[in-house]
């Protein structure tokens, strides 16, 4: 985990060991947040962005979403399904995106994303205005799509910039307190749209960007219950 030629808070590279989970193979997108909207409607209101229409198709992922909007869906997708769900932590977001790669700054390897097929024409389309809709593009070896572009992705970790010099080798959580929550993935809102497995950000957890989303994890156990497409994430034989 962490890639010794990043920022500072990627350092040091040390090794991790999570326990086997699994990721929705896709950003939560408008058709899915508004079913939670509909069942919830009294409770929580929609998003910024909802309206525009440069942000609601119904396959775009869903942006505009704090932190604890995040929380609030998994906690309702939980209590509909009698599953358990949740954001990922960063450790599991890492490892998934790197599709079982050791090393490699992409998915993909090292090759650089503007060498990637189509990453010209996605560039000039829909990354000019706002996100893509999900799973148009190549997934990785784990079947996980716009991993590491499109849109950041909340994780559930408090952030901290030296947190791996402290970081417990197994299922490490973050710290226990902070001020900004972890995110994930690059943003079609940034001149580098595609960013590398190991690189961190992190904003307040209220608040409510326009290349902010998430995509929802859960424990193996929940598998009976997980709709839609999903990937199986092991950790490598001890």
């Amino acid at each position: 985990m962490g890639c010794d030629t990043g920022q500072d808070n990627e350092k040091p590279v040390h090794r991790v060991w999570v326990d086997e989970f699994l990721l929705a193979a896709r950003q939560v997108t408008n058709a899915d947040y508004g079913r939670f909207l509909r069942d919830s409607a009294s409770l929580h209101g929609p998003p910024p962005f909802w309206s525009d229409p440069a942000f609601n198709h119904p396959e775009q992922p869903v942006v505009g979403v704090s932190w604890f909007e995040a929380i609030r869906y998994c906690e309702w997708l939980s209590a509909s399904t009698g599953g358990e769900f949740r954001l990922p932590t960063e450790a599991e977001w890492e490892r998934a995106a790197r599709g079982g790669r050791e090393s490699g700054l992409y998915p993909w390897g090292d090759a650089l994303p503007q060498s990637l097929p189509g990453h010209a024409d996605r560039s000039a389309g829909h990354w000019q205005t706002g996100p893509e809709p999900v799973g148009r593009a190549e997934s990785n070896t784990y079947g996980l799509y716009n991993v590491c572009d499109n849109v950041h992705e909340w994780c559930s970790d408090w952030y901290a910039a030296g947190y791996y010099a402290v970081s417990p080798e197994r299922n490490p959580c973050g710290p226990e307190t902070g001020e900004r929550r972890a995110s994930r993935g690059g943003s079609w809102r940034h001149h580098v749209k595609m960013s590398r497995c190991a690189a961190r950000s992190s904003i307040p957890p209220e608040f409510k960007y326009a290349d902010y989303g998430f995509r929802v994890a859960c424990d193996v156990q929940c598998r009976s219950e997980v709709r839609g497409p999903i990937a199986e994430v092991k950790p490598p034989t001890e």
